[in-house]
């Protein structure tokens, strides 16, 4: 049987954890213990007291999310803070949390899965932070309707501001929020970006400088890392995995 310590290992190693330089309260790596042993792998977007308690209701011992508990911390342990922890430390359920690295990863990170899903390939670097690269940018097969209608089939809810190129050339690619991709799409040559959340104000900038946004969800656009990692790991250590689905609509 698998350790927690032989997880947590591949899962640093296999998305170069200790790389990248995220926000101080992400604290990417094992945020809870268990008593070291792992039966069933679960995967999930965010945490938080209802996903923990399916996850163990469903027998998962070892959930991966990609944003973690502790991105407001320090609190004291009480409220919902604390059926947060109990829910894991009663259910013997360990969390491993993976934020930038998992949005960053060619192969099972966010944005190269984003781009997969439309038949692309990742073809260069795009919001570099730190000498990492989060996004991608990938060369464009299709035009923007055909984009739009391959979006719409995807995703649930697709927000589209489309004032830039019929045919883009290229595509870029920014999971989750993409309030710090916008800016940077002029110096990569880009006018089109799929990313999940933006604020108000970027509409009014896609007019004046000629950009196709489609927003496609911050919660639908970062189920893809998780999914990925936990499915390789499974397969890896033969186990089983399940995702977990919260149905978040943001």
């Amino acid at each position: 049987m698998p350790t927690l310590s032989d997880l947590v290992a591949y899962c640093d190693k296999r998305t170069r954890r200790a790389a990248f330089k995220d926000a101080p309260g992400a604290f990417n790596g094992l945020q809870v213990a268990n008593d070291g042993r792992v039966t069933k792998i679960g995967a999930a977007v965010d945490a938080g007291v209802v996903p923990f308690r399916q996850a163990v209701a469903a027998g998962v011992d070892f959930l991966i999310v990609h944003h973690g508990m502790y991105w407001d911390m320090p609190r004291p342990l009480t409220g919902s803070t604390y059926e947060r922890v109990a829910t894991l430390v009663q259910g013997n359920c360990a969390l491993y949390s993976n934020h930038l690295p998992l949005d960053a990863h060619p192969e099972l990170g966010n944005n190269a899965l984003l781009a997969a899903q439309l038949g692309l390939k990742r073809r260069r670097p795009f919001l570099v932070r730190d000498g990492e690269a989060i996004g991608c940018i990938a060369r464009a097969a299709f035009t923007r309707a055909a984009l739009h209608k391959k979006l719409s089939s995807l995703y649930s809810r697709v927000i589209a501001i489309e004032c830039g190129s019929t045919a883009p050339k290229e595509i870029a690619f920014c999971s989750g929020s993409g309030n710090s991709a916008v800016p940077e799409l002029g110096p990569a040559g880009v006018d089109t970006l799929v990313t999940g959340e933006l604020r108000e104000e970027w509409f009014t900038v896609a007019q004046e400088r000629k950009l196709n946004l489609y927003l496609c969800g911050h919660y639908a656009t970062e189920v893809h890392g998780v999914r990925a990692l936990a499915a390789e790991l499974a397969k890896k250590f033969r186990l089983p995995w399940e995702f977990i689905a919260t149905d978040n609509p943001l």
